[in-house]
């Protein structure tokens, strides 16, 4: 199953959506692997080179899962930090138990000051002050409760705008941030969620039949709301970054399209598993900063902030001189 998992980036979900499905399994069949090798090895039995073999062949995907390299972390003066945070509507119907996870989110956005930072699932709370960002785009739908994508950052925005996917409040946004003589732009991306709380029992309890069509139906959303980032993407007269809760994994047809030449923020200059999303039995990242090669990474982070039911991400980036 993991080699066959190899070939995902290549299919399209909308021609085998049920295959794609597959990826989120990836992490699972990796670290699955790891442990046949290790007991293979401990038992000197010669299956120990099949598992061996299959993740080998596939060291860029185990590479996508844990990184062993020390996080990068260098401070320059012409740094331009980026903060990705899908903060779950701020907590808003108290999914984690407490008085003060909101204010909790805002200290700590406060605390880390990154020069940007991308919001998904943002509601506006009257409590929620970010008054200390001077300047924001938001872009919001609903009727009882306003909620969706946003950009917040410390230098001005001289265009922004809202890339709309049908039939869903999902969307992609973008700012043109402007630090000095350097014109950037920063998209958040939020793709199609599959609406499954994996904290529950519901991943026990449903049916697998169900939950795998459901999963392949939201692959199929995915691809085509990536299609029409892509031809926004295409369009784009400046050097950008992608932030976003892409709501699939970097070993899928959707996460490839959308990184194409652009460099994995996490894979530059990360390390441990990176895990964006709190899920319970395996660490899964769905989450990501991609950043033009036009940009030196000098710093990745993944916080263990459990205020939402994603965690945050922050990467430190300079111009190439």
């Amino acid at each position: 199953m993991l080699l066959l998992s190899y070939i995902l980036p290549y299919v399209a979900p909308n021609r085998f959506a049920i295959l794609a499905v597959l990826s989120l399994a990836v992490p699972f069949l990796i670290l699955s692997n790891i442990l046949f090798l290790l007991y293979w090895l401990m038992n000197v039995k010669k299956q120990l080179l099949l598992s061996l073999f299959v993740l080998v062949l596939g060291f860029k995907h185990v590479g996508s899962l844990y990184k062993f390299s020390s996080s990068k972390n260098i401070d320059n003066e012409n740094n331009l930090t980026i903060m990705n945070y899908n903060v779950r509507l701020f907590n808003l119907y108290n999914w984690i138990p407490g008085n003060n996870v909101q204010q909790e989110i805002v200290d700590f956005i406060k605390s880390e000051a990154p020069d940007v930072i991308s919001f998904q699932e943002y509601h506006p709370h009257e409590s929620i002050d970010l008054s200390f960002y001077k300047y924001k785009y938001e872009e919001l739908s609903g009727k009882r409760i306003k909620y969706g994508q946003a950009i917040f950052s410390k230098f001005p925005i001289i265009k922004s705008g809202s890339i709309e996917f049908p039939n869903t409040a999902n969307n992609a946004i973008y700012a043109d941030v402007v630090k000095g003589s350097d014109t950037i732009r920063i998209y958040n991306v939020h793709l199609q969620s599959l609406g499954i709380d994996t904290n529950n029992e519901e991943l026990s309890t449903d049916n697998s039949e169900r939950l795998i069509k459901r999963a392949s139906e939201t692959f199929k959303m995915q691809q085509f709301q990536s299609e029409l980032f892509l031809l926004h993407k295409k369009q784009s007269p400046h050097r950008m970054i992608i932030c976003g809760d892409f709501n699939n994994t970097a070993y899928s047809y959707i996460y490839k399209e959308i990184k194409g030449d652009l460099v994995d923020a996490f894979g530059a200059a990360g390390n441990g598993f990176g895990r964006t999303f709190d899920f319970k039995y395996f660490p899964i990242r769905i989450d990501f900063i991609l950043v033009d090669k036009a940009f030196k990474i000098n710093g990745f982070k993944t916080y263990n902030k459990k205020l939402s039911d994603h965690f945050p991400i922050r990467t430190k980036v300079s111009l190439h001189q």
